[in-house]
């Protein structure tokens, strides 16, 4: 349903959870809902008046169905818009609940699918503000606002009134005449009730909803403080200070410097995109072990940002909310309806592939060592030399140079080969909107338009936010302005992909690493898995957390597909292909260093998923997480991924806490589907099974369950198998990838 979509997202994006009504007493139940009824009806009535003037609230307008008036939006009309749009879609709620008739899938289900649309068009700014354009301003109403979110929230998931018409429209489901998608919606919506409080009743009821109202501020306090940190520590280079560094980020950087106003240095950010470069290429040890620090040091820094209390708190309020529902744990909670079902089963997953990524680590650690040894550096590698050695023993192994793979990978090109992906395997056609025609937020946004390459459809629009920037939040995201629904006309998709590449400078191509390559192709495949949704009801576009990141881990498949290196990788300077030798490296040596990006990668899920498994009375987490890391043995040249104080996958909101695990999850589907595309005739862009993928993978959304999807797309379930040979990790009983490699070889 479309306002629990709302509150949902309110939770990821803001710490918002569903909590409940304050009222305890049936009669003064009733009696406060007739009275709400009449105040919401007046506010409604005054909502159809603001929604004129406020650009936020206004319904979209002009091409391809109406887009966000971007052009328009001001902070300064987000709260009024925000209040105004909660009102509203609190009366809608109240009108549904208070109707007088039986409750039935048309009156109840639908009327709640319906139910939110202003809300919705508003948090489309939100979310602009909050992940691509943050500003102190944004920052005071988003603290203010969070809490006040909480309640409203709180009023949809617990309204017992509700509850009741969709228990009783659950409990009919199987013997009313409904189709398998609006048995679904039912299934769907009767469960993010039951699993969000709205069973509880008298003081239970309260103190859920006053935890939310106190997360929904940690949550938003956390994320705020993780910003502040990646905005406060920059580092300005002199000209003498960029050995090794190549010339493409050199560039970067000095453009970068010139836009903060230090023209004539050059700038190294505290995020992922400017930190793992410089990690990888400069040949200044002190310079590279600032850099580490600042970087993962966020959050944790003892003063006004850190995060460590407000961890204490989430994990402490977070597990108290869950044991009102009658759980152990939080995650117990938390995967109950996830493809893993229960803590063990994750927990299981990621222990069966820790012990090969930590035997790989030390392989790694020893060949890099040894390359130290040999240069005489006189050192013992330590995490901020891990990315600059193993990048020296990538060289010395398989003759293969990191910056040389970049001279063909330009940014431009690599979305016109995700563009061709998209042709072949879904027979979508990417057409630039001419500029001027769609509002955009910021200058570096384009906008294409998608569709049937066939029928000449339209499908909907992809927006390309690609560069970092001040109040930009680090990393790279997916995001839907708008959902496919059909139930009440098509509405088509407005998806957007969002990245934080350094700009190069004037004129220069945006070059990239392999790494950064597979993840611009990663976050296309969630836009194309929205935008080949065809399914009716907004609630079936909502995501099972551990299946989501099937569908763009394994779009990343496709970069090292023949078509996209033989068309578009091609050298930014001469247009020349890249060689074929070069092409041979990159795929001989795909799973180097996988020790340490899985090892880093599982430390930060098995450390998210014992916090959510202990009890959290009394923690501290940076004891915890150095305490937990050295019961799993940890190698200590490296860290976890993301240290808990900027964890902000499962302290910013709720979105992936207690389910970082599931990219894993969802890698071992990953692995095994692309196994299936291997073994068939036309290989990667083998149209039957392109044909079965888009059907059963893409197109369903979450119109069925992962599971059964899943085998009606492979014929049965996934095993562990395909994704340790993906990785080049040993099954049990084997030898070591690289150790056997080596046998082999000397063998040969």
């Amino acid at each position: 349903m479309r306002q629990t979509l709302i509150a949902m997202s309110i939770a990821a994006a803001l710490a918002t959870v569903a909590g409940c009504s304050k009222e305890s007493d049936e009669s003064q139940a009733a009696k406060g809902a007739d009275q709400s009824m009449t105040t919401q009806g007046v506010a409604a009535n005054d909502a159809a008046g603001k929604a004129n003037s406020n650009p936020l609230l206004a319904e979209w307008t002009g091409p391809f169905g109406g887009v966000p008036a971007f052009d328009k939006a001001k902070v300064a009309d987000l709260k009024p818009a925000l209040e105004t749009a909660m009102a509203q879609n609190l009366a809608e709620i109240d009108a549904i609940a208070n109707n007088p008739e039986a409750p039935t899938f048309a009156n109840t289900i639908e009327e709640m699918e319906r139910s939110g649309a202003a809300l919705s068009r508003v948090f489309t700014y939100w979310g602009i503000w909050s992940s691509n354009m943050s500003s102190p301003e944004f920052r005071a109403v988003q603290s203010e606002m969070a809490p006040k979110l909480a309640d409203f929230s709180s009023k949809i998931i617990q309204n017992d009134k509700l509850f009741q018409r969709v228990k009783a429209v659950y409990d009919a489901r199987n013997n009313s005449g409904l189709n398998a998608e609006q048995k679904r919606v039912v299934e769907l919506t009767y469960d993010e009730f039951a699993t969000n409080g709205a069973t509880l009743t008298g003081e239970a009821k309260a103190r859920y909803a006053a935890i939310n109202k106190r997360l929904a501020e940690l949550h938003t306090t956390f994320s705020n403080n993780v910003l502040a940190d990646e905005e406060g520590y920059d580092i300005f280079l002199r000209s003498d200070q960029l050995s090794g560094l190549p010339e493409s980020f050199v560039k970067a950087a000095a453009a970068l410097a010139e836009e903060k106003g230090q023209k004539g240095n050059y700038a190294i950010t505290n995020t992922r995109s400017s930190m793992d470069p410089f990690l990888t290429y400069s040949d200044n040890r002190e310079l590279r072990e600032k850099v580490w620090t600042n970087y993962y040091s966020r959050g944790d820094n003892g003063d006004e940002h850190d995060n460590n209390a407000i961890i204490a708190e989430i994990l402490q309020l977070r597990d108290e909310r869950v044991g009102l529902l009658g759980f152990d744990n939080y995650a117990e909670w938390r995967l109950q309806n996830r493809m893993a079902k229960n803590p063990a089963n994750a927990i299981e997953l990621m222990e069966a592939v820790w012990p090969a990524a930590v035997a790989r680590v030390h392989e790694e650690v020893a060949d890099m060592q040894a390359v130290a040894d040999k240069e005489k550096a006189g050192i013992t590698i330590k995490p901020w030399d891990y990315r600059y050695y193993a990048e020296k023993v990538r060289k010395a192994k398989y003759d293969l140079n990191s910056d040389e793979v970049k001279q063909y990978l330009q940014l431009d090109k690599l979305r016109e080969g995700m563009f061709f992906v998209a042709g072949e395997l879904f027979n979508f056609e990417f057409t630039p909107v001419k500029e001027g025609t769609v509002p955009v937020f910021h200058e570096d946004v384009k906008v294409w338009e998608v569709t049937d390459k066939t029928s000449g459809e339209h499908i909907g629009l992809w927006y390309l936010d690609p560069y970092a920037r001040a109040g930009k939040r680090s990393g790279a995201w997916a995001t839907m302005y708008r959902d496919h629904t059909t139930f009440d006309g098509k509405e088509t998709v407005l998806a957007s992909n969002n990245s934080n590449f350094i700009k190069g400078a004037p004129g220069e191509p945006v070059l990239v690493s392999w790494d950064d390559a597979e993840t611009f192709f990663h976050e296309f495949g969630h836009a194309l898995h929205f935008l080949a949704s065809n399914v009716t009801y907004p609630t079936l576009n909502s995501g099972v957390r551990d299946y989501t990141e099937f569908q763009s881990q394994l779009l990343e498949r496709w970069l090292s597909t023949d078509p996209i290196i033989d068309n578009y990788l091609v050298h930014y300077k001469t247009g020349e292909p890249i060689p074929a030798a070069l092409v041979a490296k990159i795929k001989k040596a795909a799973n180097f260093n996988q020790g340490f990006a899985t090892t880093e990668y599982l430390a930060s899920a098995l450390v998210d998923m014992k916090l959510h498994t202990s009890d959290p009375e009394g923690i501290d987490p940076d004891k915890f997480e150095r305490e937990t890391l050295e019961s799993l043995g940890m190698p200590s040249e490296l860290v976890m991924r993301h240290r808990t104080p900027h964890f902000g996958h499962i302290f910013s909101g709720e979105g992936y806490s207690a389910g970082y695990y599931g990219y894993m999850w969802a890698d071992v589907l990953t692995s095994d589907a692309s196994e299936a595309f291997a073994e068939a005739e036309g290989g990667f862009y083998d149209k039957e099974v392109a044909g079965k993928l888009v059907k059963y993978l893409f197109a369903p959304r979450n119109a069925m369950d992962p599971a059964e999807a899943y085998r009606k797309f492979r014929g049965r379930d996934a095993g562990i198998e395909p994704l340790m040979r993906d990785r080049g990790f040993p099954l049990p009983g084997e030898e070591s990838g690289e150790k056997a490699e080596e046998t082999a070889s000397a063998g040969g």
